[in-house]
């Protein structure tokens, strides 16, 4: 999943201003008007406060591919599997009450709860599921998390048009309530893959009335048209300001969802946000300012969160664009990157340098060992490129997403790449949705980046950059390596499968399309009334089991005098 932050910019400061006076709207009106703070008042009444980082792209989740939009489709949808609150490779019965495999795990068969509904009344069935799924490989829709479903028998050649027959795609409604999937090969974690918000059912009444399945641009997703069948459903939703959602009535398991409510709040500068943590509008923040860690870490040490977080934050290269076409010179700017240095200085969360793309944590998979911080070879191969001592280089650019932090470590390896290369690299930001379209469309030179794992599994971050994959984003493909991520689906054991990504990820970062830069820890802040919020690898904190403890005390004074 492609990560977000959002910092600093004017617009921000304006749509937090615009946060801050919502929280006055209906149920918090009074705590606006009194020395009470809205947190408390939220607290008491079971609605939780938490900041996304931006707007969500979209709530369709077949169109989806962020971690703002993450953050609501949890709480609006749920999929055959539920998440477990504490274990990310513990399965919970979701909208499946049971499920078996055959003895290879190459045969899926899913019963699904009768009591499932849609949020307006209509019963949930296995032609939800069906009909979500080919609405995804419909190659009309151009589904950016399409290749998720490539695992699935003859998935990946529907998407790509070359069979255009869905009764031969291994998904199967054997009955009203029961679901056959057939995969490509053995996968043993396919049921961890079926909690990702791409595996969600849709409601095809809704969606065929506004526009139909391959309509990129339709409106079923607002909130006017929206049908979910999560915990929780849209009570209001005003653009860039908040989505107010409330306790979903027709959830099979309404009874056991503790909060009233969630409000999602998008907002843009992290110093604002923090600013709205500590005022008592948020109960849980995006992130926090890297550059105000130090003084967190002593004054709150009970809300500061410091998490594990299956994640890897990189620099995508377009490898269209000259001179970053050469593999030289993308191994001479990776080499150029004191990444120890940048953990220590400017991220300062805890976070790893990376040494490989894959990230740690993953049982049976040996990482590959990306490029060395090594400025003698990375000067060497700059001059074997044609660019002495940087001479002739032209000037290029970093693509951020608006932010504070990304800013820190932009100007830092900005810094790096002008001392160890002697070139010239400027910086620019743009807005969230202006900068996922810039890289979808390659309009960019280098640009952060950043991949949370889907599902615990080596191929959640190397699936993406298969030749033309919807995340891709790079200009770079290498036939070889989509032999081997294509070998990977139908490899009978898992020893086999882990050596095929292990290979693959040897070329990825032998030709570095990316540049591996550190390993993420999610920083954020958290009201310590809030329970049921356990730390995971992933971050998916199913919302049904979150409640608050009122014994307390509320958290939150100013850090020091000058606030935000």
């Amino acid at each position: 999943m492609d990560t977000f932050s959002l910092a600093g910019s004017l617009t921000g400061i304006r749509r937090f201003c615009k946060a801050a006076l919502l929280i006055c709207a209906p149920a918090l009106l009074a705590a606006c008007g009194s020395s009470e703070r809205a947190t408390d008042v939220a607290a008491e009444e079971g609605v939780l406060m938490i900041g996304i980082g931006s707007e969500p792209k979209t709530i369709d989740p077949g169109l989806a591919t962020g971690t703002p939009e993450s953050r609501v489709l949890y709480a609006l949808m749920e999929g055959l599997i539920g998440q477990d609150p504490k274990d990310d490779l513990v399965n919970q019965p979701g909208v499946a009450e049971r499920w078996e495999s055959n003895e290879d795990f190459t045969v899926w068969t899913f019963h699904l709860r009768e009591n499932a509904k849609w949020s307006n009344g209509d019963p949930l069935t296995a032609e939800d599921f069906a009909y979500a799924w080919k609405r995804t490989l419909t190659p009309e829709l151009g589904a950016e998390f399409a290749e998720m479903l490539f695992v699935i028998k003859n998935a990946e050649p529907y998407q790509k048009g070359e069979i255009t027959d869905w009764s031969q795609v291994g998904v199967k409604v054997l009955d009203p309530y029961t679901l056959q999937v057939t995969l490509e090969g053995p996968t043993p974690h396919f049921l961890g893959m079926t909690k990702h918000y791409t595996y969600f059912p849709v409601d095809a009444k809704v969606v065929e009335a506004n526009g139909g399945a391959a309509d990129r641009q339709s409106r079923w997703s607002t909130a006017e048209n929206f049908v979910g069948n999560g915990p929780f459903v849209i009570k209001r939703w005003a653009i860039s300001e908040v989505m107010e959602t409330v306790k979903n009535p027709n959830y099979w398991d309404a009874a056991n969802v503790k909060l009233n409510g969630v409000n999602f709040y998008p907002v843009e500068n992290i110093s604002a946000e923090e600013t709205m943590f500590r005022g008592g509008r948020l109960h849980i923040t995006y992130e926090v300012p890297s550059s105000k860690l130090p003084i967190l870490k002593t004054k709150f040490k009970d809300e500061l969160q410091i998490d594990k977080y299956l994640g890897s934050y990189f620099y995508r290269v377009n490898t269209t664009k000259p001179p970053f076409d050469d593999p030289r010179v993308r191994k001479a700017f990776a080499m150029a990157i004191d990444k120890q240095l940048l953990v220590d200085k400017v991220t300062q969360g805890g976070q790893q340098p990376a040494t490989g793309y894959v990230p740690p944590g993953i049982s049976g998979y040996e990482a590959s060992t990306a490029v060395p911080y090594d400025v003698e070879a990375a000067r060497r191969l700059l001059a074997e490129a044609g660019y002495p001592d940087g001479k002739g280089f032209p000037t290029r650019e970093i693509l951020i997403n608006t932010s504070e932090n990304h800013r820190r470590v932009a100007e830092a390896i900005q810094a790096m790449w002008k001392k160890n290369l002697n070139v010239e690299v400027g910086i620019y930001n743009q807005e969230w949705k202006v900068y996922l379209n810039s890289q979808i469309n390659l309009d960019y030179d280098v640009s952060r980046s950043g991949w949370i794992a889907d599902y615990v599994y080596p191929s959640a971050f190397l699936n993406i950059f298969t030749t033309g994959g919807g995340n891709n984003n790079t200009g770079w493909g290498n036939p070889q390596y989509d032999r081997l991520i294509d070998a990977s689906r139908t490899a009978q054991t898992e020893e086999e499968r882990m050596g095929l990504m292990h290979d693959a990820e040897e070329i990825l970062l032998n030709e570095l399309p990316i540049i591996p830069i550190y390993w993420y820890t999610r920083v954020y802040l958290k009201d310590p009334r809030v329970k049921g919020w356990y730390p995971k690898l992933l971050d998916r904190h199913p919302y049904k089991y979150i409640y608050f403890d009122n014994s307390g005390t509320a958290a939150a004074d100013e850090v020091n005098g000058e606030g935000a």
